[in-house]
């Protein structure tokens, strides 16, 4: 079936007649590859039926154009078409992309029932019109013009829906206009129900919703945006993909929407999390097992919106792990807001969590919304947890249990949509039967339970952390070409780490400040550290280190990596400096038995 749309401007009479032609034609097979039928439809800016004059006119004709009806301009946007012809004068410029990529013809005919006054002669000019477009949907048909512009919509269509990527075109008022094959098969959703619609509305979360990345605010500028986002298929599945918007523009340089070209990085990612390829997620560095474990528990948790409670040491990056749930999650277009609950006493915690009125207390000049309130919608960070007091445990627990409560001073009820993820330092199970923390609250908080792994049980990433602190605290202090000497790594890896992160970031930041070259050494790293080594190099680390590695993890490392000696020692999360002397250590043990 062919689909043909026209577009009949501000009059109905020029497209209504160009209609009743179309449809008075006998339904055969164009041209080869070509289906039979055609379904056509006129648009217009103002929708009605024909005038009076121009059903008499094209009645003269043998064709009755009095049921036929002129379409507003919106169902243009969500019915696809092959071809569209233009028949409004400076068509080309004033009319809209259109849904399905449709191939463009421009007749721009003029408004015969404006001009002139009287009816006689408006009736000449309409015969005249009439005449006209008669025969250019003769030619239409019989010189193949139309057989040639869907033959060429159909091929475009073949090679875009052959396409391993999938493709998602709107315009600037983020009206969908185009779905390939393959986006279908990404995001499970069926073209017909995304034509048309606004993106922000098609989807239930991913390219539009939450990180949405490409289709609120302005669109992007001249240069290509890249971004790899979570989506969720129609199933409720979540993918990866990695995505490349580009502004669409027209022959006059003016923008007129959006292209999205995306991929399905699942099974990608999947697999490169399986060979511990994956670096970060979401903000949180890190490659050892541990980490990789934590980064899907996160992924799983994300869009869900039950409490979670993380546990962990100080300075092991709760707060970011919060962060990263919101930022995953289809919460991430509303705000994520930290209250450190240990910092504040009971009364300003109360008045900070739900807010207060003008004269709840001294002070109170205004009223003032809480950080629920901020948050709703979006997501209430509450750090150590396990400080606050019995009876703000009590009004937590509400807050939890139904969404509402009142500010300070207030009678009035509120009520919010928000998500709450809680984090503490301390044994929450010691707390309860200590009879310091409530258990039913507990259990409201730690819905999901997420523990974060002190630094010194995962030492793989303390490299990895280390290059990354300071590659950020060089871009701070405008410095370059700083890099770690192996023996500086050594000690980072040998150390416990009862700060964790926290600590490693402050030794960074200390040896920078002790640094006056490229070359970050032992002695640049805080005395405590080297004092009483020999060589620079505590006796204590150097006695840790000769049981850090064996030959049989050393041989699995090399095995795995294909001998690769750098990515051996970062597996094995030693130095290459170690590793490299480890092996010379074996080389000579075994010339010493051949011996």
């Amino acid at each position: 079936m062919i689909r043909l749309l026209l577009l009949a401007g501000s009059n109905a009479c020029r497209g209504l007649m160009a209609e009743g032609f179309v449809r008075s034609r006998p339904l055969e097979n164009i041209a080869d590859g070509v289906d039979k039928g055609i379904d056509v439809v006129t648009i217009g800016s103002q929708p009605g039926e024909a005038d009076p004059l121009a059903v008499r006119v094209m009645g003269e004709s043998g064709i009755d154009i009095s049921g036929l009806e002129v379409h507003p301009i919106e169902a243009a946007y969500s019915r696809e078409s092959d071809v569209v012809i233009s028949l409004c004068d400076q068509a080309d410029e004033s009319c809209p992309m259109l849904a399905g990529n449709p191939e463009r013809v421009n007749w721009n005919l003029r408004n015969a029932t404006e001009e002139p006054a009287d009816e006689a002669a408006r009736l000449q000019a309409l015969r005249e019109l009439r005449d006209l477009i008669g025969q250019l949907v003769q030619d239409l048909f019989a010189r193949g013009y139309l057989a040639a512009l869907v033959l060429s919509k159909r091929r475009s269509d073949l090679i875009l829906n052959n396409m391993s990527e999938g493709i998602i075109a709107h315009d600037l008022k983020r009206r969908i206009l185009y779905f390939n094959r393959a986006a279908e098969v990404i995001t499970e959703y069926p073209r017909t129900e995304v034509i048309g619609r606004d993106c922000l509305e098609a989807f239930s979360s991913g390219f539009c919703e939450g990180k949405g990345a490409f289709c609120e605010g302005e669109v992007p500028g001249p240069r290509a945006l890249k971004r790899t986002l979570e989506i969720t298929t129609k199933s409720g599945e979540r993918r990866r993909i990695e995505a490349l918007a580009q502004t669409m523009v027209n022959a006059h340089g003016k923008p007129e929407g959006v292209l999205v070209l995306f991929h399905d990085l699942t099974r990608e990612h999947e697999l490169a999390r399986r060979l511990g390829k994956i670096e970060q997620f979401s903000g949180i560095i890190g490659r050892d097992s541990k980490m990789l474990e934590l980064f899907d528990l996160i992924h799983d948790v994300a869009d869900s919106n039950a409490s979670v409670l993380i546990q962990g040491e100080s300075g092991t990056g709760k707060e970011l792990a919060a962060a990263a749930i919101h930022r995953e999650s289809s919460r991430a277009n509303r705000l994520f807001v930290p209250v450190n609950c240990g910092a504040l006493p009971e009364s300003l915690l109360e008045s900070e969590l739900f807010g207060h009125v003008r004269g709840a207390f001294t002070g109170a000049i205004r009223d003032k919304k809480g950080r629920f309130e901020l948050a709703d919608g979006g997501t209430v960070f509450l750090d150590e947890i396990g400080d606050i007091s019995p009876a703000m445990q009590v009004k937590l627990l509400r807050v939890l249990q139904d969404g509402t409560f009142e500010r300070v001073g207030s009678e009035k009820t509120v009520k919010v949509n928000v998500r709450v993820i809680s984090a503490t330092n301390k044994d929450l199970a010691r707390e309860i039967a200590a009879g310091r923390f409530r258990e039913d609250l507990y259990y409201r908080l730690a819905v999901v339970p997420l523990t974060l792994p002190p630094l010194r049980d995962r030492r793989a990433d303390v490299p990895l952390l280390a290059e990354h602190i300071l590659k950020r605290f060089l871009e701070d202090d405008k410095r370059e070409g700083v890099r770690f000497a192996s023996e500086a790594l050594d000690i980072l890896l040998s150390y416990d780490w009862p700060g964790n992160i926290r600590e490693l970031q402050n030794w960074i930041q200390f040896a920078l400040v002790k640094c006056k070259g490229q070359v970050l050494r032992p002695e640049h790293l805080p005395l405590r550290l080297t004092q009483g080594a020999r060589g620079g190099e505590p006796q204590l680390l150097r006695k840790r280190r000769k049981h850090k590695l064996d030959a049989a993890s050393v041989r699995e490392a090399l095995a795995k990596t294909g001998n690769n000696r750098v990515q051996a020692a970062q597996l094995l999360g030693v130095s290459r400096a170690t590793l490299y002397r480890f092996l010379e250590d074996m080389e000579d043990s075994q010339t010493t038995r051949e011996l």
